[in-house]
């Protein structure tokens, strides 16, 4: 249940659960931020690759800027006239590039030494096969294969 701050009347109760459990979701938050806030930044980003460095950053800001366009919301302003709106656009595009390189990691790679020895074995030479099996089934005997 909520910590009764006035009357139950001040609100509907058909919400109550609605708020029981935005009031659990925003607890849940402020634990992960305090968790995250409680270590220098620097002992996260030690263990990460550049590429997962700035994935947490944007994830971060973006995390950031959504609840300011929440305080927007509570607070009565429309966020989509405030400039929040193209900081939250500009942040998208940042993921998106982000979301590029590492699909750009993960594509497959052609090998090109594998790539080459394909080719050369492909590419054979009539004569050099002709001498090939001639030379073959001289040791073999005089056996026909049909």
């Amino acid at each position: 249940m909520m910590a009764d701050d006035g009357p139950v009347e001040d609100y509907p109760t058909e919400i109550e659960e609605n708020l029981n459990e935005f009031d659990s979701s925003v607890t849940s938050v402020q634990n992960m931020v305090q968790s995250l806030i409680s270590a220098p930044r620097s002992n996260h980003l030690v263990k990460l690759n550049p590429l997962d460095q700035a994935k947490l950053d944007l994830m971060s800001v973006y995390a950031l800027n959504s609840m300011f366009w929440m305080y927007l919301v509570t607070q009565g302003v429309n966020p989509k006239d405030h400039g929040i709106k193209q900081e939250l656009e500009r942040i998208r595009t940042c993921m998106n590039k982000v979301k590029e390189i590492a699909d750009k990691k993960k594509a497959a790679r052609l090998n090109t030494d594998a790539a080459s020895r394909f080719v050369r074995n492909a590419l054979w030479d009539a004569e050099d096969k002709k001498g090939k099996d001639n030379s073959e089934h001289s040791h073999r005997g005089k056996h026909k294969r049909f």
